[in-house]
């Protein structure tokens, strides 16, 4: 799996635990094969949490294109600008500007050829917003950042990857009563063909297969728990099928992720947030990977937060940062096979 261009890596929030699963994740790389990659960080901040965790690791300043030929011996880091507090699970909204600026450099270093793509650690919003983010979360302002560059809008979707399940929320960090005013079949049918698009380009699923969840009960039950599967989930299915997208539906949701009903798709599309995120993380909690779909460079990340309370005290677990860098590396691989053709 290995790439001629390194992983770029955020730092994410500093005062959580993404420096631990980072640097955990490159003492494992000879465990894992993990592809090469670099962080963009305050590297005295890093040195500081790898002594408080005990761990081994050199870490060394570089450049994008110098990190690949470092990391088997060190942990390359590309030096932030700004510098961090060294309070460890204390979010402080003075952070905001490099974790911002790691952001930043990171999408840049994709577009510009030099990240094969791009692997996020966990971000908190509450600090950013202090200090005057303007975006909903990470994926949002992904977009940004990619519409910024091309011109042309994004439109970000969100699947959580694990080796039992993929599945895409159509509606994402809303409250359930705006799920009803939010959906519409304009909305599911652009998810379902960035989804079924990039199943083919980035997995190399050559006929992907989706099943489309509906919204109520029983998918609607014919009509008798409501009538948003009939008049808006199914005329969405038709058009996708009219358009050569294998999809079916509206499923009923309850009975979508047993086992038999997994082998039968590749992807399930799902109508809001926890109809997605609940079967995903319930049957890959430690090695689900949150990818985004839709934009004009990889990206991936753990599924799970900052875990301030746990910070610098060795009980992060690196398993889905270590699913992340490796699910990008594959995706880009298979990226560039499909371009190749």
């Amino acid at each position: 799996m290995a790439n001629a261009l390194p992983l770029a890596v955020t730092i994410g929030d500093p005062a959580g635990i993404g420096p631990d699963i980072i640097l955990e994740s490159w003492r494992q790389r000879g465990d894992f094969a993990l592809p090469a990659f670099y962080v963009i960080a305050d590297t005295e901040q890093l040195r500081a949490r790898a002594a408080l965790l005990g761990i081994d690791a050199a870490v060394a300043a570089c450049t994008p294109e110098t990190a690949a030929d470092l990391f088997e011996d060190c942990l390359p880091v590309v030096p932030l600008r700004h510098s961090f507090s060294a309070a460890t699970g204390a979010p402080d909204a003075a952070n905001a500007p490099g974790i911002i600026e790691s952001i930043d450099r990171a999408v840049a270093d994709a577009f510009d050829g030099l990240a094969a793509g791009i692997v996020t650690a966990p971000i908190a919003k509450k600090p950013l917003y202090e200090a005057g983010f303007e975006y909903p979360g990470h994926t949002e302002y992904l977009g940004a950042l990619a519409e910024r560059r091309t011109g042309r809008e994004a439109m970000p979707v969100m699947m959580l990857a694990g080796p039992k399940l993929r599945a895409v929320p159509v509606t994402i960090h809303i409250p359930l009563s705006k799920v009803f005013s939010d959906l519409t079949t304009q909305l599911i049918v652009d998810t379902c063909r960035i989804v079924a698009r990039d199943l083919a380009a980035r997995f190399g699923v050559a006929n992907p297969r989706l099943a489309v969840a509906g919204l109520n009960p029983h998918a609607g039950e014919g009509g008798a728990l409501g009538h948003e599967d009939a008049d808006i989930v199914r005329p969405a299915v038709d058009e996708l099928r009219r358009l050569g997208i294998d999809a079916r539906g509206p499923l009923p949701a309850d009975t979508m992720f047993h086992d038999r009903a997994r082998a039968t798709y590749d992807a399930a599309i799902c109508m809001y947030h926890d109809q997605a995120l609940i079967p995903a993380k319930a049957l890959g909690f430690d090695d689900s990977v949150n990818v985004t779909l839709g934009l004009p460079f990889i990206r991936t990340s753990p599924d799970h937060g900052t875990a301030f309370e746990i910070a610098g005290t060795g009980k992060a677990l690196p398993d889905s940062f270590i699913a992340a860098l490796r699910m990008a590396a594959e995706m880009a691989e298979h990226s560039r096979r499909a371009k190749a053709t």
